[in-house]
């Protein structure tokens, strides 16, 4: 991966939707050779997809949280994947350092969907306990960067 290579994805980043045309103007290229680096790109797995951005308020999502989970002894990354794959309101999930065993990024309808949410991860048997935070604003929020 070359500057051009990040030029183009920083570009894709940006707006997903910019033509080979536009790039190509900006990082002076011809439309074709910038359809071939994008081709690789993806090939190559640096670059997995386009996607659009949604406004989760606005759909009705009004309720994000961070949950830390704390497992059982014994319990298997593996079972976690899983046992949060299961719930759609998961949006990201971490294995991390410190105290918690995971963390997940949730989107729920309202505080009274989150509250059901916490109480089915709780029942699941593989939790022992939850800690939780919900986010009032964003503060920052930055694309992928290339």
């Amino acid at each position: 991966m070359d500057a051009l290579d990040r030029q183009i994805l920083t570009l894709l980043v940006e707006d997903g939707r910019r033509t080979y045309d536009d790039i190509a103007g900006r990082v002076a290229l011809s439309p074709p050779s910038v359809k071939r680096r994008v081709d690789r790109l993806v090939a190559d797995g640096a670059l997995r997809g386009f996607t659009a951005i949604l406004d989760h308020a606005t759909l009705g999502w009004s309720t994000e949280a961070l949950i830390e989970l704390f497992f059982a002894p014994g319990t298997q990354l593996e079972e976690v994947a899983v046992t949060l794959s299961g719930h759609p309101e998961v949006v990201e999930a971490w294995s991390v350092t410190g105290e918690a065993d995971a963390i997940a990024r949730v989107r729920t309808l309202s505080n009274a969907d989150l509250e059901r949410l916490i109480r089915d991860l709780q029942r699941d048997g593989s939790v022992v306990r939850t800690r939780s935070q919900v986010v009032l604003s964003a503060l920052v929020v930055r694309p992928a960067s290339a």
